[in-house]
């Protein structure tokens, strides 16, 4: 059986019902509201963009960073970094990554660093506080940012075990 959580929207506001070819439809209420179909093959439609909550900050990266994945899925720095990075994915505070996904699922997760004159990366990645190395795109990790831009950073992260991930990570210059 599969389940859907659909973040802050309660069971009031969200209708689910089969239409005529056994697909399950998701809809917000009034005419033409769909908001997702669930087909026969558990391919889900969606009726519109699909959004992602962005945190921004106007703090500056500093040695640490936590990105909370379940109240996130971009996390924007807007002043200049201070120093390097090391990034912690994380469920929240209280709840590990390792007890929000399960194995064989994942999450995609994008940090956005601006930099100044004197650029810093992140090279440093836990998730749920433990080191994990992620496997670069391209093959080589970052080795410095990128002065006077925003360097972004996608990191995918695959669960394959009780707290064992693959991390996929790339970092791309926005000038």
């Amino acid at each position: 059986m599969s389940y859907f959580s659909a973040g802050n929207t309660t069971a009031t506001s969200l209708v689910q019902y089969a239409d005529n070819t056994g697909n399950l439809i998701f809809a917000t209420g009034g005419a033409n509201a769909t908001a997702f179909t669930v087909d026969l093959n558990q391919v889900i439609a969606f009726n519109g963009p699909i959004e992602e909550k962005v945190t921004i900050s106007s703090a500056n990266a500093t040695a640490n960073v936590n990105f909370d994945a379940v109240t996130q899925g971009v996390l924007y720095y807007t002043s200049n970094a201070t120093a390097n990075t090391t990034i912690n994915i994380r469920g929240t505070s209280a709840i590990p990554l390792n007890n929000t996904i399960s194995t064989g699922q994942s999450i995609s997760t994008v940090f956005l660093n601006t930099q100044g004159a004197t650029a810093y990366y992140v090279n440093g990645y836990q998730i749920d506080g433990a080191a994990v190395t992620p496997k670069w795109q391209g093959g080589t990790a970052p080795s410095s940012g990128n002065a006077n831009s925003v360097d972004i950073y996608v990191f995918t992260v695959i669960k394959t075990a009780n707290a064992t991930f693959t991390v996929l990570g790339s970092q791309t210059q926005f000038k």
